[in-house]
């Protein structure tokens, strides 16, 4: 950590892990040690490469203030790693309770008398971490199959033997057919027998209505109720079926 006056800056260098394609972060922070108010501003070389937040802000007395730098996403990868890009960090005394919206350019004019500090940072890149290396659970000699737990505590099904997976695979396919094929029989069955008992009350009917006719004989009341009942008889059971 550097001391000047006015602001401590942690770190001097602007380290970025580089990949290609991706936007990259890294922060520094500012840490006020005066009991001024001091202001700041973060210039860079290179404006459209790289994105600050907050580019300028005011540190209060005894306290810290961090700035977030973003490196746009880069198609190609600079010579040797080498990135020639600076940043410059400004700051001042300021009045007292003054906050972000009160800075302005100037503030930091050297020409009008005022006394800025002035910190250049430089641009580091540097290898991205490398992920840990994968260990194969079982690879050791003499270790025996058996079956694994997951994460979400479910059985590694490959691991198990023959036997066990086409059991737990084909238990429920074999009798839920054969459930459904029983009961479906069933409903056929009772829908066959419905239609039979239809056709053969109708064929009575039709028999006694010509009975009927030769005889010149109306049809009783009693037998209209009793054809009625049956009709409605006959119509639950083929909705049931």
């Amino acid at each position: 950590m550097s001391m000047g006056e006015l602001l401590g800056i942690e770190p001097l260098e602007l380290k970025f892990p580089f990949e290609l394609k991706k936007q990259i972060s890294c922060s520094l922070q500012l840490s006020n040690k005066t009991d001024n108010y001091v202001a700041f501003k973060v210039k860079t070389t290179n404006p459209k490469k790289y994105c600050v937040r907050p580019n300028a802000g005011i540190v209060l007395p005894r306290s810290t203030c961090d700035v977030i730098v973003t490196m746009q996403a880069q198609k190609e990868a600079p010579l040797d790693m080498q990135c020639k890009d600076k940043f410059l960090l400004q700051s001042v005394i300021a009045n007292d309770g003054v906050t972000a919206k009160d800075i302005n350019a100037e503030m930091f004019s050297k020409e009008a008398g005022h006394v800025v500090e002035e910190c250049k940072l430089r641009v580091l890149y540097v290898s991205p971490p490398q992920p840990p290396s994968p260990v194969l659970e079982g690879s050791e000699e003499g270790s025996s199959p058996r079956g694994s737990v997951s994460d979400n505590g479910n059985v590694n099904g490959t691991d198990l033997p023959t036997g066990t997976r086409t059991f737990v695979e084909h238990l429920e396919p074999q009798d839920k057919p054969s459930e459904a094929g029983a009961l479906i029989s069933k409903l056929t069955d009772e829908k066959n027998n419905a239609i039979l008992q239809n056709n053969k009350i109708r064929q009575e009917l039709e028999l006694l209505r010509r009975q009927g006719n030769k005889n010149h004989s109306g049809v009783s009341f009693m037998f209209v109720i009793f054809v009625g009942l049956l009709g409605i008889l006959l119509g639950y059971l083929m909705k049931k079926t």
